[in-house]
């Protein structure tokens, strides 16, 4: 059975891992991924990536969220864009002063992969209408949560739909299909500050209390092609 469950109302790609992303009206999607999609990451002497948390793989380093990047084509490396919006020179050299680290660098994906978890990540408005209404105090829109679409899902959607839809795949635009497998865990990230978003621990205490700090509908690529906004999303 098919259902369409929304459309697509934002298509987001973060080329820089940690660092603010870019908004876009359309988006090609590969069997990796959106193409271009965290294909960069900042990188240290250990080979841990820059992130909000501390891993295995991965370094926390705050004040990444402040900075924001982009690519002036889909052609070798973004610009990185500081903190108040202007193209800097020379990325690796602005982010260890901005860091305070001598031992960083601007460094493609090679064979360790940049993403967190899965390559694909899908929040409706239902689930960030509810997360506005569980901190109405806090500035909340998508940003905080990083996904690749944000889904206009209908009036009377419940929150954490998402959920229901681990197991199916779904259709986007003429050619795009996505297997949706888990949500994400989400870390201290949601609370981080960005740009016009101030800092608030309520983001994330609020989603762990009604949700075990998962939030979104992860998935894998099935099918590439491009999506954009308007593109409805049907379930099957």
């Amino acid at each position: 059975m098919m259902i369409e469950a929304g459309v697509i109302e934002r298509i987001w790609r973060y080329p820089i891992k940690s660092t603010g992303g870019e908004l876009l009206h359309r988006a090609e999607v590969e069997a990796r991924g959106f193409v271009g999609d965290r294909l960069f990451a900042v990188r240290d002497a250990q080979g841990k990536f820059g992130s909000g948390k501390n891993t295995r793989r991965f370094r926390r380093m705050p004040g990444l969220l402040q900075l924001r990047s982009r690519y002036v084509d889909d052609v070798g490396e973004p610009e990185l864009l500081d903190t108040r919006g202007a193209v800097v020179p020379d990325p690796s050299a602005y982010l260890r002063r901005y860091l305070g680290r001598e031992d960083v660098e601007l460094a493609r994906e090679a064979a360790i992969s940049h993403f967190d978890q899965l390559p694909v990540s899908v929040l409706t408005t239902a689930t960030l209408d509810w997360v506005r209404s569980a901190v109405p105090e806090v500035p909340v829109d998508e940003r905080r949560f990083r996904p690749n679409l944000l889904v206009r899902t209908p009036p009377g959607t419940p929150p954490f739909v998402e959920d229901e839809w681990f197991g199916s795949k779904a259709r986007i635009g003429d050619s795009v299909c996505i297997e949706f497998v888990r949500s994400s865990e989400r870390c201290v990230m949601t609370n981080e500050a960005q740009q016009d978003l101030p800092h608030s621990p309520l983001v994330l205490r609020a989603i762990t209390k009604a949700h075990d700090m998962r939030l979104d509908g992860l998935a894998t690529v099935v099918s590439p092609g491009q999506v954009q906004a308007g593109d409805p999303l049907v379930l099957f």
